[in-house]
């Protein structure tokens, strides 16, 4: 079996990796939603937020693509750390290919100088039982939520929308998509920081560090991605001082499909449902903005209640508990 890198612009093996990682998905996991090929490629080039994915395509001897490591390596915070995913296709699972695919990863992790692994699935006996054979520790449950506005009920949505509206007089709404003004770009590296205290659970993760530049980033590249950034922020009133957001991205590929990228509230600020406020704000703009969308995905701490309750009355119905591990070197 040989290993090699793949990069962005290898068409051939980008359309290889996302019919490998579709393959286990139909398998392990069918509603989960996958990348394009072309999508995939553009994580390999910008990545979140201009920090490019790395992926590592696994061959056997006829050449036939039988497993994928990918690999996320912070810059901006965690610098110690590696994130990996391993997709290996059904027809050659049972064969060491995995196996394979965590000691290259090993392997390139100690030739960043970084000392830990983190590594997620599907929330199978499989391959649970994989990653504690491979010495990695289960830490947390983050859960994939997914919202079908196709069957949302609108009138449960103007409800919540009132009734955050009647707790919220203080506060006032601004709407933006792509980037920020320049004028806002302080305050929002403050807000954004705010999703640090969502819940870690067991997780040996030190805080997100948010920067003008990252924001920057993060908008260059959801850009460069071809996704259209819708933002919702709530300011008060009397000080102008940002509140709490939430923001979701809507891929032009596939026009139906939207993620979820942030929902937080300024610990200054909670109390007020501006949770409630800016996601049901954020879907009355989005019906009649995207009128192709009909499904949106959010990923949470499957231990943080109190978003799951917002996003439970707003249609969202679980599509998988994916299992977080971390392994010291």
């Amino acid at each position: 079996m040989e290993i090699s890198k793949l990069l962005p612009d290898d068409e051939a093996g980008c359309a290889e990796a996302v019919a490998l990682k579709n393959a286990g998905a139909k398998l392990d996991c069918p509603e989960m939603l996958q990348p394009t090929a072309r999508g995939y490629a553009n994580m390999l080039r910008y990545g979140w937020d201009m920090e490019p994915e790395y992926a590592y395509l696994a061959r056997d001897a006829d050449g036939t693509a039988v497993g994928l490591l990918g690999m996320g390596v912070n810059l901006y915070d965690n610098t110690n750390q590696v994130w990996i995913d391993i997709d290996v296709h059904p027809d050659h699972r049972g064969h060491g290919v995995g196996s394979a695919l965590v000691e290259y990863a090993e392997g390139l992790t100690r030739e960043l100088g970084r000392d830990t692994i983190g590594y997620g699935c599907v929330d199978l006996p499989k391959a649970d039982a994989f990653a504690r054979r491979h010495g990695f520790e289960q830490k947390a449950v983050e859960v994939n939520r997914r919202q079908d506005l196709t069957g949302l009920d609108w009138d449960v949505v103007q409800r919540l929308y009132d009734d955050a509206v009647a707790a919220s007089t203080a506060y006032e709404l601004t709407k933006l998509t792509g980037t920020l003004p320049e004028e806002l770009l302080a305050d929002m590296v403050m807000l954004t920081a705010a999703i640090n205290d969502a819940p870690k659970d067991d997780l040996d993760m030190e805080d997100d560090v948010y920067s003008p530049e990252r924001l920057r980033a993060y908008e260059e590249a959801q850009s460069k991605s071809e996704h259209t950034i819708y933002r919702v922020i709530a300011r008060e009133k009397s000080t102008g001082a940002l509140a709490g957001h939430t923001v979701i991205a809507v891929e032009r590929e596939r026009p139906y499909v939207g993620e979820q990228h942030d929902t937080s509230v300024a610990r200054d600020h909670r109390g007020h449902r501006l949770g409630a406020l800016v996601k049901s704000a954020m879907l009355r703009w989005l019906r009649e903005a995207e009128p192709a969308l009909t499904q949106v995905d959010t990923w949470n701490a499957e231990s943080n209640n109190h978003m799951i309750g917002i996003n439970e009355q707003l249609n969202y119905k679980i599509v998988a508990r994916i299992l977080a591990y971390q392994k010291k070197l």
